[in-house]
């Protein structure tokens, strides 16, 4: 019976093992606990996680929305030289005062020698293969965990909402990963009541930032927060995503209202310099319905100033169904949720922010980086 009961023992530990298990580092050994990464990728990591570093678009931000900043032991180049227009940074800039861990930047990985140096429990990435991913990991001999925005077509984005889990188990913010992900569906569920059985108005959105900055021609099919506010975008025949048009098919859809995303401001206003016809030919235009964003696809997405964004979009096309919406309280109001600081007022200094745009005598303090 003796002889049963340890042998049952010990294939119940071999059978944990794949869930809890220790990390030989320095000759100090760890507790530590298995996750899967959305690449599906199976990777060990401390059972207690004081110190990490994130790489990649996006992944900071994630962690800030944790409200985890302070663990954070370096951060991007990148992060340092575009300190504006994203709000985790704005809101924390402290964060430009840490070690780099490489350049940052679209398709650029992170410095191994850095990463090695300051022995974070955890490197956090986005926007890598499995391959990559497995690489660091090996090089560095740190855990890698892989984090996605999946599409965003809309904020409601079960992709993204397993990634927050995910790492709010890592760094013990289990809970304050619920409330980020309840309130981003609370605004949806909002946006979505406000907007039920409106007429959609017939609108374009233009200046879009795609690894990089970009004038009018620059679109989104599926734009998310028109998706959230059930408006008309004419760019959806084009299908989802990123779309750069010939500027002559605006005359074939002649959208009601046009809206910029003020990081490609600069571009546009210099286009209406060198062609006013074509620019005055827009219905839009000519009614003075043109109106500015705030950027949101600056690193990949800031889900608070794209959720901004939309309420302002809501507000221009269905006054009555926002009547009590403030934009700019609103935007601080999120900002304030997911980055810990009402941001609006230096966004909108950097890029003009909700307002009409003025395509005669608009200037612009900051833009998008044209090849970041």
């Amino acid at each position: 019976m003796k002889k049963l009961l340890s042998l049952f023992i010990i294939a119940l530990v071999v059978s944990l093992s794949g869930c809890i298990g220790s990390m030989n580092t320095g000759g100090t050994s760890k507790e530590t606990v298995t996750v899967t990464d959305s690449l599906g990728r199976t990777v060990e990591v401390p059972a207690k996680v004081t110190k990490v570093v994130a790489a990649g678009p996006g992944a900071l931000r994630l962690i800030v929305y944790l409200n985890a900043s302070d663990m954070v032991a370096g951060v991007e180049d990148f992060e340092k030289r575009y300190s504006y227009g994203r709000p985790y940074i704005i809101a924390h800039p402290e964060l430009k005062e840490l070690p780099s861990i490489g350049p940052g930047g679209p398709g650029k990985l992170p410095d191994f020698e850095a990463l090695i140096n300051l022995k974070p429990d955890v490197i956090f990435m986005t926007y890598v293969d499995k391959k990559t991913a497995d690489d660091i990991q090996e090089k560095t001999r740190i855990p890698v965990v892989v984090l996605s925005y999946g599409e965003l077509a809309t904020f409601d984005d079960e992709e993204l909402f397993k990634s927050l889990e995910l790492a709010g188990r890592i760094l013990g913010k289990e809970e304050r990963a619920k409330e980020v992900i309840n309130f981003i569906k609370s605004v949806q569920d909002d946006l979505s009541k406000r907007t039920e059985g409106v007429e959609p108005k017939k609108v374009y959105v233009g200046g879009i930032g795609y690894k990089g900055a970009h004038g009018i021609e620059s679109t989104e099919g599926e734009y998310p927060p028109f998706v959230a506010v059930r408006a008309d975008n004419v760019a959806d025949e084009l299908g989802k995503g990123h779309h750069s048009i010939d500027k002559e098919k605006l005359l074939e859809w002649q959208p009601d209202y046009i809206f910029i995303d003020e990081g490609g401001l600069k571009l546009l206003l210099d286009d209406y310099r060198k062609n006013p016809d074509f620019y005055s030919s827009l219905k839009a235009i000519k009614n003075g319905n043109v109106y500015g964003l705030l950027p949101f696809n600056f690193y990949t997405t800031n889900i608070g100033t794209a959720l901004a964004d939309a309420y302002y979009i809501g507000k221009v096309l269905y006054p009555e169904r926002f009547s009590d919406v403030d934009p700019a309280e609103k935007a601080d109001e999120i900002y304030t949720f997911l980055v810990g600081k009402p941001v609006y007022r230096e966004m909108a200094e950097q890029f003009g922010g909700f307002g009409k745009i003025d395509l005669e005598n608009g200037t612009v303090k900051y833009s998008l980086p044209t090849s970041p």
